[in-house]
């Protein structure tokens, strides 16, 4: 302290405060980036979830009442996929009963979708119907 603040009772101020929110926000941007970015790859895997579940539905739809089911259940499945999804497995089967089966799995893309990365696991949708009489 100075002998001018020891006299007036009063600590003098060394340096401004201004600037403080736009460092503090500099040092947050980080974390505020990664947490945009997870939450983007989130929506993507649960938008994976989705395509595979409708792929699945369409594909047993169709495989129900073909003659050549895979040819069917694949063409079908496919049929709504937008392009970063299409190199899926989609794999049809008929069971017991005349219960079909089809099984779609898609790999899911790391931020943008057609990107190739880091290898998530891949999503796996399931449908079955009673095949249709003919």
């Amino acid at each position: 302290m100075t002998v001018l603040g020891i006299i007036s009772g009063r600590r003098p101020r060394l340096r401004s405060d201004s600037g403080q929110v736009a460092v503090e926000f500099l040092g947050m941007l980080p974390t505020i980036i990664i947490t945009l970015v997870l939450l983007w790859q989130a929506v993507l895997v649960g938008y994976t979830f989705t395509l595979a579940g409708n792929a699945a539905d369409e594909a047993v739809r169709a495989g129900t009442a073909a003659q050549d089911r895979q040819a069917a259940c694949e063409r079908e499945g496919r049929r709504d996929l937008p392009s970063a999804w299409q190199g899926g497995d989609i794999n049809c089967r008929s069971g017991a009963g005349g219960y079909v089966t089809a099984d779609v799995y898609l790999e899911v893309p790391v931020l943008f979708p057609g990107s190739v990365g880091f290898p998530f696991p891949r999503i796996h949708g399931h449908a079955g119907a009673v095949e249709e009489a003919k």
